[in-house]
């Protein structure tokens, strides 16, 4: 699989993007680009990212995952990881992004995360 699907669905205020395949430099960047950009558009602030199918994930990919919890950030949003493999887990661990982006094991505690602002948030607001 070369390209990115994306499913959208929701859990009352939260928007879950189910993410397939490779977020790579060219339509998989793209694709998840457009996506975030839709997102601002429309106003959502709480947003949960599903990486449970994601089978690659290269430098592009790693900084449009930056932009959107940046862009998301600014305008008082968040956006949170859910269902790292372990290949995703230890090249956010590389490139220090797991002291930036909150990141959960599984969808219900990434849920009841956006009751209470985390540490990591905290930490975030230093960084921009």
């Amino acid at each position: 699989m070369t390209n990115l699907n994306i499913t959208e669905r929701r859990n009352d205020l939260i928007t879950i993007l189910d993410l397939e395949g490779q977020i790579r430099l060219g339509a998989g960047s793209a694709e998840l680009h457009e996506a975030f950009r839709l997102l601002a558009e429309r106003g959502e602030q709480k947003l949960l990212l599903n990486l449970a199918a994601v089978s690659f994930i290269d430098s592009s990919g790693i900084g449009e995952l930056v932009s959107g919890y940046t862009m998301l950030h600014k305008s008082g949003g968040e956006l949170k990881l859910f269902h790292l493999s372990e290949r995703s887990n230890e090249l956010m661990k590389m490139t220090g992004l797991l002291r930036v982006f909150d990141v959960y094991d599984n969808e219900s505690e990434a849920i009841l995360s956006f009751t209470s602002k985390s540490a990591k948030s905290v930490y975030a607001d230093t960084l921009m």
